[in-house]
Parts: structure tokens; sequence; C-alpha cells
């Protein structure tokens, strides 16, 4: 059995299966974790949460959280909340991937999905987060802001919050040699968002994915049809 974390899938439905059929070899005792971010931006957003739902209805351990793409869509779609952030050209490609004109319109089980997302997963050494926590917070205050779990770009990292286990998010894109050397030391906290769908951006472009065990790490390039937002 092996663990395995990726995150900030946005759309790339192609990359995200390659990553899980050839690199990971996926298989029913394995556990993945996706730490948010399965829609907008990308291509094929309706795909992704097809493909994650048709893996765990086939029994694949495969646990997923919410990321502020996720939760934006879910808002939206419900009407409580006026998505405006990405404008266009981020809105109309996940619009296209489910075949409708309107937010509203996207099929229940999709938006039931998005809401059972959880803010976090806690396991035996690591937590996982979409964005990151404010650590200045009290510890439980910390962990029910859920703004700041989903959206938060910096953070001063203190592993006492967390008694001691290791801290995994994603949501920044960062640069895919960085990630790699941080890896390399096993540091406290590890963020593993190495900007997939910006496929035009070469020090970006990659999906990683996190052996937790063993702390390997693997990167598969964009294998994406071209499309609108490829750089950032």
């Amino acid at each position: 059995m092996s663990r395995y974390a990726t995150t900030d899938l946005h759309g790339c439905l192609h990359t995200f299966r390659y990553l899980v059929e050839e690199e990971l070899r996926l298989t029913l005792q394995d556990e993945l974790y996706l730490l948010g971010d399965y829609v907008n931006k990308g291509p094929d957003s309706r795909g992704v949460l097809d493909y994650l739902m048709q893996l765990q209805a086939m029994g694949y351990q495969v646990q997923c959280l919410r990321g502020n793409h996720d939760h934006a869509l879910l808002e939206a779609a419900r009407h409580r909340w006026c998505w405006d952030w990405l404008g266009p050209r981020g809105r109309l490609p996940t619009l296209r991937s489910f075949g409708v004109q309107r937010l509203a319109d996207i099929p229940a089980p999709y938006l039931d999905w998005l809401a059972a997302l959880p803010y976090e997963i806690e396991l035996p050494d690591f937590v996982l987060v979409h964005a990151g926590y404010d650590f200045a917070l009290p510890p439980l205050e910390m962990r029910r802001d859920y703004a700041t779990m989903l959206n938060t770009k910096k953070f001063v990292f203190d592993p006492s919050r967390l008694e001691g286990k290791r801290l995994l998010h994603g949501h920044v894109p960062t640069p895919t040699a960085q990630v790699r050397t941080r890896a390399a030391t096993h540091p406290g906290v590890l963020g593993l968002d190495t900007g997939c769908v910006y496929r035009q951006n070469p020090e970006l472009g990659h999906l990683a994915a996190l052996n937790l065990d063993t702390w390997e790490l693997k990167l598969v390039a964009n294998r994406e049809p071209l499309y609108s937002i490829s750089k950032r």
C-alpha cells in the first residue's frame, strides 16, 4: 500500500489520468489524497469531477478536500455569491465542459459532491489543507477559519499547532524545481502546487504527486489539448 497526495488539477483531466494510471499505477489498496481545485481555468472541469467520482465508485481510496475554486463554483451555482473574479476567459471553459450557459444549470450531482468536500484531512502524520492556516489563532479557531484555509497565500508555520504533524497544501503555484528541492529535505510544510494548468510557463506546467511514506515526488508535464488559459 502506498499513500499519495496531489493538488490543483484545474480541469486538466488528461494529465491527471496519466498520473493516476501510468505514473502511480494506483491500486485499490493505495490511498490518494487531493488538496482541492478540481475546476476552473483548464479545459475539462466536468471530466475531472467525473473521473474522481468514477474512481471512488470503483472502490479506490480517493479522498478529496475543498479548494477555493471548488468553493467559489459551488457558491455561485447556488446563488450565494457573484462569481466575477475569474472573468469570461476563466468562466467559459468551465461552463462549456458542463454543456451549460449558466452556473445554476450545472447538474445537481456535481454540486452535491462539491458541497460534501471537507476543508481539511488529518492523517496520523500529516494535515492536508488547500491553502494553509492562520497560525496566530488558537488551534481550534485556526481550524475553523475556512476563508484562510481556502485562500491564504502566506503564513508562518507553527508545527506545535498541528501537534507536530507535517502540513501539505496547494493553492500557490510554485516552480517545479523549487518543490522538488524542498521535498528532498522532508520539510515540516510543503506546497505541492506546481501550476499544472499553466502549460506555457516553463517553470510551472506540471502536476506533482508526493509519496507520503517515501517522499518520492512524481512530476507529470501538462498533457492537455490546447486551451485558452495556459499562461500565468
